[in-house]
């Protein structure tokens, strides 16, 4: 099997949940939106699966804002890359993929301004050889062609030749990486694997740094 590796972006190689609590705090704060203004807004976030413009029209709504929908995404889309952290750990897990010869990339669904700026401000865009976003793309997981995608990047590969896929969304990731050839690593954020028309993963992890001691030792 030939050493490529695709990763899912969010709450796979960097905390989304933790960046976006991050977010929802400062932004309840600067606008004095009140006591649970910020668990508000998480119960309406839907993991970041809600559109951002019906997520931002409904807490235009609810807070009585006077911004524009557009302008509160725009902010929120430069904002949130600013808030994100990868951790030492995972760049440190990717680095030693790429000196074992492993091709690495990344393929997230989201708007391209932000997810592109999340990895440049986390030092991620300089751990992995190319990325596929899906608003640029104008395709999103689990259509296997994002991952076709993100796989031409890292120097020319298909994942018809086999690779891998590690993620934290069943479908998304693990339905859309199977769909698309490759082995899955599910990074576990459910108590249990969903029943539904995806298939359970190859392997599970509960930390994406569990998946680069798999490829390194059992992925080669």
């Amino acid at each position: 099997m030939q050493r490529l590796v695709l990763f899912d972006l969010d709450n796979t190689l960097i905390d989304r949940s933790a960046t976006f609590a991050r977010w929802s705090a400062e932004f309840a704060d600067e606008r004095r939106l009140g006591d649970g203004a910020a668990q508000w807004l998480a119960s309406v976030d839907g993991d970041g699966f809600v559109p951002r413009e019906r997520f931002f029209a409904s807490v235009r709504s609810r807070f009585r804002l006077s911004e524009s929908v557009e302008v509160l995404c725009s902010t929120y889309r430069a904002r949130m890359p600013e808030l994100a952290r990868c951790r030492d750990e995972v760049l440190a897990g990717l680095t030693d993929l790429q000196a074992s010869g492993w091709r690495i990339g990344v393929v997230t669904n989201g708007h391209p301004s932000q997810q592109v700026a999340t990895m440049r401000s986390t030092g991620l865009a300089a751990h992995v050889d190319g990325w596929a976003v899906s608003e640029q793309e104008g395709v999103r997981k689990p259509d296997p062609r994002l991952f076709e995608i993100a796989a031409a990047r890292c120097g020319g590969l298909s994942p018809a030749d086999g690779g891998w896929c590690v993620g934290d969304d069943p479908v998304a990731d693990i339905g859309g990486g199977r769909a698309a050839g490759l082995t899955t690593i599910w990074v576990q954020r459910l108590p249990e694997w969903p029943i539904g028309p995806t298939g359970p993963p190859e392997h599970r992890v509960t930390d994406v740094t569990e998946a680069f001691e798999l490829l390194l030792f059992d992925g080669s």
